[in-house]
């Protein structure tokens, strides 16, 4: 393809944006985004929050549990304790069930936890063992049957042991008691509860259980988000815990899985502007002033997820303000040629911001792309704002911020502005660049089999610039 017909497919899609662009050189990329399948994107939109909590023998787990239980009154939440998934003891190990260590992570079935999360984790019930502790058996009793919740409470002395019950949690709190306390509490509990001798749980004390809590309990605190000292004693933390947990299930359900997605809080206003943009006999005129409005909040609320310093200033009063500094490192990206109708409202938050682009075109079905870009010399050494009205695949947004890493600009300095986006765009986003953050307004139902965003708002370049590319080779950013 020769430098004309390129400069005049850029010139083509940009229309007046055109001016001050210029090729600085092309590359092919072959790598190709595999596309995440509509069942992994359902999986991710109803998942229920998981809270792991962990902690010596004794130390305060189930009391934090109940208070937990108690102030969630407003959720559907259960608790699945790693007690009841304990290995049946063998004939041979109950001849000897006094040297057995029930606080080794062998004790615990861990594959029948893990079956038992990912039926509630898809919205499945399940039969919950109770382990009968005189018999070491969990058939004894008839099992408890769990329904699927908004909230799981994940019980254990090791729950946090095991990697891949780990990954199921959004939220890991360690439980952390004074060993004398334990003890005592163990004694009155094993006595009382469970019918042992005082002898016995002393023996098996300092048999086991120390040991135990040493070797495997102990070194889990490092997983923890969260140690609450003095277990269910601790009602300030406690009740900080549930802020958190209510804050983060007034979330999108993808923002529970992915914390560096961002979605503005909706209101009325935003929705019916949503609403206007949306309807296919929106004109023009109107489909352009609230989108400019929409992308103006976006805009704002990623400016508000910058680094910033703390700075005094003198009032006209004489008075002194402790305020912030912006941060003066800055620039913005935006991938044409529908990302460049937020360059405006960016433009009207950060007087004066250097402004890149990027160019994707997609040759043919095979998914080869070509980027072609013009952006600051000193990108490297500024947080990147990257602008795409809407996050359809993922596949461009995968291209634009690989090539702001290949110059030199780390992850965690590129903030992506959407005005939506579809849950498989995220996840491969996300999947892909962890320490990134995406900034949009609303999360969309998904892709239909056309790889276009539905509910969506249509071809959004050709609706905010007034054009019609259905003659034009290029695959508009949206649609990638």
């Amino acid at each position: 393809m020769g430098a004309k017909s390129v400069e005049d497919m850029i010139e083509a899609s940009s229309g007046v944006h055109f001016s001050g662009f210029h090729m600085n050189g092309l590359e092919l990329r072959s790598t190709q985004v595999g596309q995440p399948t509509t069942l992994a994107a359902e999986e991710m939109h109803k998942q229920p929050f998981v809270i792991g909590v962990a902690g010596g023998a004794a130390s305060g787990k189930t009391t934090v549990c109940d208070m937990i239980i108690q102030q969630l009154h407003d959720q559907r939440v259960v608790l699945v304790n790693q007690d009841s998934f304990y290995h049946d003891l063998t004939e041979e190990e109950l001849t000897r069930v006094h040297e057995y260590n029930f606080d080794h992570p062998d004790a615990f079935d861990t594959e029948q936890l893990l079956c038992a999360m990912e039926k509630l984790r898809h919205g499945q019930a399940v039969d919950i063992p109770k382990y009968d502790f005189k018999s070491y058996k969990n058939n004894v009793f008839p099992a408890r049957r769990v329904n699927p919740s908004d909230v799981i409470i994940l019980e254990g002395i090791l729950i946090f042991h095991d990697p891949r019950v780990r990954e199921l949690m959004n939220m890991k709190l360690f439980v952390d008691t004074d060993a004398d306390v334990r003890l005592a509490r163990r004694i009155r509990r094993d006595t009382v509860e469970k019918g042992r001798d005082i002898g016995t749980v002393l023996d098996q004390y300092s048999k086991f259980v120390k040991p135990a809590f040493d070797d495997f309990i102990l070194p889990t605190k490092k997983y923890a988000d969260i140690i609450i000292p003095r277990g269910g004693d601790n009602h300030v933390a406690i009740d900080l815990i549930v802020q958190h947990i209510c804050t983060k299930l007034g979330q999108h359900d993808m923002c529970k899985i992915y914390p560096n997605l961002y979605v503005i809080q909706s209101t009325f206003q935003i929705r019916g502007m949503h609403t206007l943009i949306r309807d296919s006999q929106t004109t023009k005129h109107d489909f352009v002033f609230y989108a400019d409005r929409l992308i103006r909040l976006v805009v704002e609320h990623g400016l508000g997820h910058l680094p910033f310093t703390e700075k005094q200033v003198t009032t006209p009063t004489g008075s002194v303000y402790t305020g912030v500094d912006f941060c003066k490192r800055l620039c913005g990206v935006s991938i044409i040629r529908s990302g460049e109708s937020m360059e405006n409202a960016l433009r009207a938050c950060c007087k004066g911001i250097k402004i890149g682009k990027i160019l994707i075109h997609r040759e043919g079905d095979n998914g080869q792309q070509l980027i072609y870009e013009k952006l600051p010399q000193d990108i490297s050494d500024r947080h990147v704002l990257l602008l795409d009205p809407i996050l359809g695949t993922g596949n461009s947004a995968v291209q634009a911020i690989s090539l702001l890493i290949s110059k030199g600009v780390p992850e965690s300095n590129i903030i992506f502005l959407n005005l939506i986006s579809a849950p498989q765009g995220v996840h491969v986003v996300c999947k892909r660049f962890p320490r990134i953050k995406i900034v949009t307004s609303e999360i969309e139902t998904g892709l239909n089999e056309d790889f276009r965003v539905i509910p969506g708002m249509g071809e959004f370049g050709d609706r905010y610039f007034g054009t019609d590319d259905d003659d034009n080779e290029l695959v508009v950013a949206h649609t990638q």
